[in-house]
C-alpha cells in the first residue's frame, strides 16, 4: 500500500506534547445521514471533547499509537445543511482524507456524494477520499433488488472519483473502526491488507 502525498500536520495549540502529531480528517455528506453517530462510535470514550461551532462545524479527536508516535485525529464533521456549504473550505483544507458519507437507504443522500466529492476537491486536491454508505443495519431491510441497485450506484460512483467504498453501521460498529484502520495505513504505508466484499447482503467494501 503506497503512502499519500507528504502529511500535512495540523498544529493544535491545545496539545503542548512535543511527539504528538495531529491531522486533520474530514466528514461530508447531507444532513441526517448519521455523520455524528459514526464519529461517536470511533471516538468512543473521547467523544465527550467534541466541540459542537455555531459555524456548523463538529470537532472530534481520537488519539492512537502508530509506529512509535502518537496520532491524534481531528475529525471535522460538516453540517448537511446547505445554507452552511460555505463551511466547506474550512472543513477540507489541510486534510488528509475526506470521507464523503450517505444513507444507504436514501438515494438522494446517494445522488449527493458526486457534488460533495467536486466540492471537497476545490479545496483538497491530495487529501485520501473514502465514500461511506451508513445505516447498513437498515438497508439489509430493504428488498434485495433494491439493495443490489443502491450498491451499483455506490460502486460505481466510487470507481468514478477513484474512491474506496465502505458499507457501514455505528449501531453495530461495522466497518467504523476498519475504515480508520484503512485511512492510516494509507497514510502511514502500515502492512496492512483490506479484503474487498461485493457480496449483496453483507457490508460491501470495493477499491
Amino acid at each position: 500500500m503506497t503512502s499519500a502525498t507528504p502529511l500535512p500536520i495540523c498544529h493544535n495549540h491545545h496539545d503542548n506534547d512535543s511527539d504528538l502529531v495531529a491531522l486533520k480528517i474530514s466528514l461530508l455528506g447531507d444532513c441526517q445521514i448519521g455523520k455524528t453517530s459514526f464519529l461517536a462510535k470511533y471516538v468512543g470514550n473521547e467523544k465527550d471533547e467534541g466541540v459542537k461551532h455555531n459555524n456548523g462545524l463538529k470537532l472530534m479527536k481520537k488519539t492512537l499509537m502508530v509506529k512509535d508516535a502518537r496520532i491524534s485525529y481531528s475529525l471535522w464533521e460538516l453540517d448537511g445543511d446547505e445554507g452552511l456549504e460555505q463551511q466547506i473550505p474550512v472543513a477540507c483544507k489541510g486534510s488528509v482524507a475526506i470521507l464523503i458519507m450517505f444513507d444507504l437507504t436514501s438515494r438522494v443522500t446517494l445522488n449527493s456524494v458526486i457534488r460533495w466529492y467536486q466540492e471537497a476537491r476545490r479545496w483538497n486536491q491530495t487529501a485520501v477520499p473514502v465514500i461511506i454508505g451508513t445505516k447498513f443495519d437498515d438497508f439489509i431491510q430493504l428488498p434485495i433488488d433494491l439493495q443490489w441497485a443502491i450498491a451499483s450506484q455506490a460502486r460505481a460512483y466510487a470507481k468514478v472519483l477513484n474512491a474506496t467504498l465502505f458499507f457501514s453501521s455505528a449501531t453495530y460498529n461495522i466497518n467504523v473502526n476498519k475504515i480508520f484502520k484503512f485511512i492510516t495505513a494509507k497514510l502511514f504505508d502500515l502492512p496492512w491488507t483490506l479484503e474487498r466484499n461485493l457480496t449483496i447482503g453483507e457490508p460491501i467494501i470495493d477499491f
